[in-house]
């Protein structure tokens, strides 16, 4: 069977930072269906088959800036600074 995820939903998780549309890595390994740990643990093992902006760790400014573009916060518990992925890494 074979899932398919509402482009309107996909357009929700990204986001403008830096100058360059990104998706947080949560919202990305639940598109996929695998846990963050487990897509951040992937891409880390192989990061030298990525471009050099294929994904990058949020700065705490970064942090900030992105909160505040969410209405609420869904950020409890993180015990570190998120990592994002570009637009073009995400497809």
């Amino acid at each position: 069977m074979t899932n398919i995820v509402k482009q309107n939903i996909i357009e929700k998780k990204i986001f403008l930072l830096r100058g360059l549309n990104v998706m947080l890595d949560r919202d990305l390994a639940e598109l996929y269906g695998v846990k963050t740990k487990s897509l951040n643990l992937a891409v880390k093992r192989n990061i030298d088959r990525f471009p050099s902006d294929f994904m990058f760790q949020l700065t705490k400014k970064d942090f900030e800036n992105l909160r505040f573009q969410f209405e609420t916060s869904s950020w409890g518990g993180r015990r570190y600074l998120p990592y994002v992925f570009s637009k073009f890494s995400a497809i």
